[in-house]
């Protein structure tokens, strides 16, 4: 996430690079050892079913129980041992996740239209019927994530979640991630991992048909296998390491923004975070904030790496430059701090969620107490796509009732195309009808 040369033809005003990356070009996402090692464990998983499943979870994950299912009074006391606080948290951030999800569900609305006299066309919202969720358990176990896919399929109307986690242990998963499934909602969870989880839920190997669909983040080999399976089953999105951006002027609290460019920094060696200011000054002082704060941060070896190969400062010459260069670098994570947020929200075009004024930060989303969706496009996708929502789970599917006295009004067009495309039994479903109504 940072501007290259040829970036500085769409940038009509001037800027300057405070700090530029110390690694060039965007962090490789698919080494050729990763996708030959997918490639070969998708094939033998494929040929061979649960043997293979379970022979990679004892070589890889050290799995050493005999049911990889949770069941659901297992899965109902996971929370048992949990800290009170935490528990709360996590019942809070698991309501307001769902919570959101309902708003959203509710304005995708179906319809039903009379396009012309006679011709009735519509759209219907299904859901898919079986979602695979992928919960990672690994630096960091990200206890949100099975809100923002089980929740949210949930909240779609998907009858069938089915959820896989890394074994944390020799017979089970992380406590406090089983628990947020739970919370959830997650109809079955399995202390499964890797690449042999993903294909388990992708060739229908956990007592259930095939998911319909995969979502959920996950390490390289989890991204690859989601990338190998797209086609066979939908997915969400491929996501590379986490990104932050923000935008701040002169008005900014420096100690702020240098503290939530750290935020996301500490996700990974290879996560960017980025700052795009109007403020010579304010840009220097963020540069020294960070300095000061990785000196007692606990995960300062991951989030300074991040920080000294990916981080960028770019001071530009008015708002509309720093918009241009954001549009550019199209955040997964956008912030926005200035004396006029209304005017970057305005036209600001490509991010994966913003978070507008100094009291919102990123980090309410991620662990899903401010209720939207931390599931979102990296490495530029942000350009062409959102993330993870409600309507990612249903299917738009359109109808049409077309009416006798509608007929001629569609017959003769559709025969006069056919026949110029050359299609003659498409012209005959149309003649034929329009004969029988001439009668």
């Amino acid at each position: 996430m940072q501007l290259v040369e040829r970036d500085r033809a769409h940038i009509t005003g001037n800027f300057v690079t405070l700090k530029s990356a110390a690694v060039g070009g965007a962090p490789a996402q698919r080494l050729p050892e990763v996708i030959e090692t997918v490639s070969t464990m998708l094939g033998d998983i494929e040929k061979n079913g649960m043997d293979a499943v379970v022979k990679y979870s004892r070589q890889l994950d050290g799995w050493q129980g005999k049911n990889l299912e949770i069941s659901g009074d297992e899965l109902a006391r996971t929370g048992d041992s949990l800290s009170p606080g935490l528990r709360e948290a996590l019942m809070a951030s698991a309501e307001r996740t769902r919570l959101f999800a309902v708003e959203q569900r509710e304005h995708l609305t179906d319809f039903e239209v009379e396009l012309l006299p006679g011709v009735f066309t519509g759209q219907k919202y299904v859901p898919v019927a079986r979602v695979g969720a992928y919960l990672p358990a690994g630096r960091f176990p990200i206890l949100a994530s099975a809100f923002m896919t089980v929740g949210v399929a949930k909240a779609a109307g998907v009858q069938n979640v089915v959820a896989c986690t890394p074994p944390t242990g020799p017979d089970g998963g992380h406590a406090a991630v089983l628990y947020a499934a739970y919370l959830a909602g997650v109809d079955r969870a399995f202390a499964l991992g890797g690449v042999q989880a993903m294909a388990a839920m992708a060739f229908g190997l956990l007592g259930e048909q095939p998911a319909d669909i995969l979502v959920g983040a996950g390490n390289a080999y989890v991204t690859e296998a989601k990338r190998q399976l797209f086609g066979r089953v939908g997915i969400d999105l491929l996501a590379g390491p986490s990104e932050v951006a923000v935008i701040a002027d002169e008005t900014a609290d420096p100690e702020i923004v240098a503290a939530d460019l750290l935020g996301q920094a500490e996700h990974g060696p290879q996560s960017p975070a980025s700052l795009v200011t109007t403020s010579h000054e304010l840009g220097e002082e963020v540069i020294r904030h960070i300095n000061k704060q990785l000196r007692t941060l606990d995960t300062r070896d991951i989030a300074g790496a991040a920080w000294r190969d990916y981080g960028t400062v770019y001071v530009a010459e008015d708002r509309e430059t720093a918009v241009q260069i954001m549009d550019l670098l199209a955040p997964e994570h956008l912030e926005i701090q200035t004396s006029d947020d209304s005017y970057y929200h305005a036209n600001l075009q490509n991010y994966g969620s913003i978070f507008l004024g100094p009291w919102s930060t990123v980090a309410y989303s991620d662990k899903g107490t401010s209720g939207t969706n931390h599931v979102l496009p990296t490495g530029g996708v942000a350009k062409s796509a959102a993330g993870l929502s409600v309507s990612r789970f249903l299917k738009p599917l359109t109808f049409q009732r077309i009416e006798k006295d509608a007929t001629p009004r569609l017959a003769n067009y559709v025969a006069t195309i056919s026949a110029f495309e050359g299609m003659e039994a498409h012209k005959a479903t149309a003649t034929l009808r329009l004969d029988r109504f001439n009668r």
